[in-house]
């Protein structure tokens, strides 16, 4: 399967991404990102001798009253698809835009098979227009794809069948792409992990799991049962994942508002997470924090404050310094692309390594800031190059084996003594940014179904724990029956937990035990009163 990306803006249709996919004929811009399409066929036309693209359909849609979006449909002549595709991969301007795949069966988006088509098509002559080319250069930013490449799919990784072993617990091991990491000032991970077939497994289970839990959340929040704010990570399982099972129980983990698979990881419960968002006293909150504060001892948050969590977790990483516990685990400071521009994020960078803190800070990119892609907000993109004396990795984000390894190579980095290190996992989420966004206004819903057809992290896990005869399709089918299962009486019992009680509850957990200033009302429950202004006189 050949699939070829050529950004494109039509003259008379708006802005549009034009997609090619051999074997169809069909060319379904989306309204995006673009270059001008009259270029390119002016480059078909200039080389080949005709123009090969031709409208099919025209769609019009009013979005607002102001706004008309048009969007058509194009394909390519059949007698010259196949020459025009060559002169595609081949041209010096869309090389640089072009994903494909050397495997026949399965869609990828892939940067070694890309090379690996290119050099199939070798047969082909070479054609190139630097007039096109440099039109193209002046019209937009060659960097809009920079941070989509790196999207491999989540099943690519490779493994020999026969040396799997027939023991879950004995290790055998897996290889990885080789274009899985781009690196910065430090080498790339061993693309060879040893795993066992149980670790697989569980990373399946784990992945299923959480989806589930965020599919329910997002079913009660449309009941109107959740209130209020609530950010799901559907579509971005491999990252928790791969993370937790890399990492130690003693490690730290700190993360924005997209939090809840890790609260469960990390040691909390569904049924914690569900009531917490329910607002119901068996909230891993006690009903207080909603969807963005839930923590657990080694978990510090869920935080509200876009890029907050940054110096919280390089002030985190400090501590295990301080008791010099630096040598043997390492804080994990998560942020996503929306908050990279946050001055604060470079103050904790500094700081992290003018002081060598083992701190690993973590961008999940997932391509949009709320709705902006990182491409409009940000001038540097390739974000784990962003630490300016800190090194920095960039891995496939919806690959879980792919982050595990990422995060087992960052985290033997910081605990032997090398400081802090910056990972980058090119993620999506299927999802709006919240429940209140629905998503579909700054991509479109082809790209999304693209996404989901083609990098799911949990199909792709699934479909080589199948090729490895790791399991049989009716133990994932089990699985899958068994965390619906249990995600079912999680919400159940949530839903049955009791509210707070305003009079008591709201003054609890405000201050550690006696760490309260005496001057504060409310430490403790008792306390729920007005003081009258001569009994302040003796708190000063």
């Amino acid at each position: 399967m050949l699939r070829l990306c050529a950004l494109a803006g039509f003259k008379d249709v708006g802005i549009a991404r034009l997609s090619l996919q051999a074997g169809s004929s069909r060319l379904v811009p989306a309204r995006r990102d673009a270059y001008v399409i009259r270029l390119l066929i002016a480059d078909h036309q200039r080389k080949l001798g005709t123009c090969p693209i031709e409208k099919l359909t025209t769609r019009t849609k009013k979005s607002s009253p102001s706004t008309l979006l048009v969007r058509s449909t194009y394909r390519y002549h059949p007698d010259t698809q196949q020459q025009a595709m060559a002169h595609l991969t081949t041209n010096a301007f869309t090389r640089r835009f072009l994903t494909a795949t050397a495997r026949p069966t399965v869609n990828k988006l892939n940067l070694s098979s890309t090379r690996a088509a290119l050099s199939s098509l070798a047969q082909y002559p070479q054609h190139r227009s630097p007039k096109a080319q440099s039109s193209l250069k002046s019209a937009a930013p060659l960097s809009t794809l920079n941070s989509r490449q790196i999207q491999t799919a989540a099943d690519s990784s490779a493994v020999n069948p026969d040396k799997i072993p027939s023991d879950d617990g004995e290790k055998f091991k897996i290889t990885l792409d080789a274009d899985y990491y781009q690196t910065y000032k430090c080498d790339a991970p061993s693309l060879e992990l040893e795993m066992t077939k149980a670790e697989l497994v569980q990373m399946y289970r784990w992945m299923v799991t959480m989806r589930r839990m965020e599919m329910a959340a997002d079913a009660l929040y449309k009941q109107k049962m959740i209130r209020g704010f609530c950010h799901l990570a559907i579509g971005q399982e491999a990252v928790s994942v791969g993370m937790e099972s890399a990492i130690k129980p003693d490690d730290k983990v700190i993360t924005a508002y997209r939090c809840h698979p890790f609260a469960v990881l990390r040691g909390g419960t569904i049924k914690g997470v569900i009531a917490e968002l329910l607002g119901r006293k068996d909230g891993m909150s006690s009903g207080k924090g909603g969807s963005m504060h839930i923590f657990t001892p080694t978990f510090f948050g869920g935080n509200g404050i876009v890029g907050a969590q940054v110096p919280v977790g390089a002030g985190i990483a400090l501590a295990q310094k301080y008791l010099n516990q630096d040598d043997k685990h390492a804080t994990f400071i998560m942020y996503g692309d929306g908050a990279s521009n946050q001055g604060q994020v470079f103050e904790a960078f500094n700081m992290a390594k003018l002081w060598n803190l083992p701190a690993v800070f973590v961008c999940e990119n997932n391509l949009y800031g709320m709705g902006t892609s990182a491409e409009r907000s940000s001038s540097n993109t390739k974000y784990f190059t962003r630490g300016d004396q800190i090194p920095g990795l960039q891995a496939n984000g919806m690959d879980v084996l792919s982050v595990h390894n990422a995060c087992k190579y960052a985290k033997e980095w910081t605990t032997s003594g090398k400081g802090p290190l910056l990972l980058e996992f090119i993620t999506y989420r299927y999802g709006g940014h919240s429940m209140s966004d629905p998503g579909t206004t700054y991509r479109s819903r082809e790209e999304i179904q693209h996404m989901r057809s083609t990098n799911d992290p949990i199909t792709g896990l699934r479909n080589r724990l199948l090729e490895w005869n790791v399991i049989e399709e009716a133990e994932l089918k089990a699985i899958d029956k068994q965390a619906k299962a249990e995600v079912d009486v999680a919400v159940e019992e949530a839903k049955k937990s009791p509210e707070p009680n305003p009079e008591t509850d709201m003054w609890t957990d405000i201050y550690y035990k006696g760490t309260a200033p005496k001057w504060m009302r409310g430490r403790e429950k008792e306390e729920v009163h007005r003081y009258k202004p001569e009994e302040c006189k003796d708190l000063m």
